[in-house]
């Protein structure tokens, strides 16, 4: 138990920085940890007519491969939820462009260091 709750943390200390990130990039929060049964985007986020869907990762080792992390499996856990997101705010994607990021973050003496990557993966529909 003691582990999960130190994972959680961490994770949500991350989240918390990439936050804080894409707000000094001028975007806007739309939401967090939006979820729906068969998936998750941790930060949904805007910029002019840009919509970024950010699975963020949060590791003690700052060399992991992104497409480790990031499975086709949980890419399309992902694309679930933000199409279900699109829909249920009545987004239209012919007036946003729709992206997916990554952002991979770690703390090296308790300073977030953020490995962000727009566009690391696409859904064809989006495109």
């Amino acid at each position: 138990m003691f582990m999960t709750t130190t994972r959680a943390a961490l994770g949500l200390k991350g989240e918390q920085a990439v936050v804080s990130y894409l707000c000094a990039q001028q975007c806007t929060i739309m939401t967090t940890n939006f979820r729906v049964h068969g998936g998750e985007v941790d930060i949904i986020a805007k910029k002019d007519n840009v919509l970024m869907f950010v699975e963020v990762k949060t590791r003690n080792n700052p060399l992991i491969d992104p497409a480790e992390v990031i499975t086709t499996s949980k890419q399309k856990k992902i694309m679930h939820a933000a199409q279900f997101f699109l829909i249920t705010n009545k987004l239209n994607t012919d007036d946003y462009t729709c992206r997916f990021d990554v952002a991979l973050v770690s703390f090296v003496h308790n300073k977030a260091d953020i490995a962000y990557i727009p566009d690391a993966f696409q859904e064809p529909n989006y495109v």
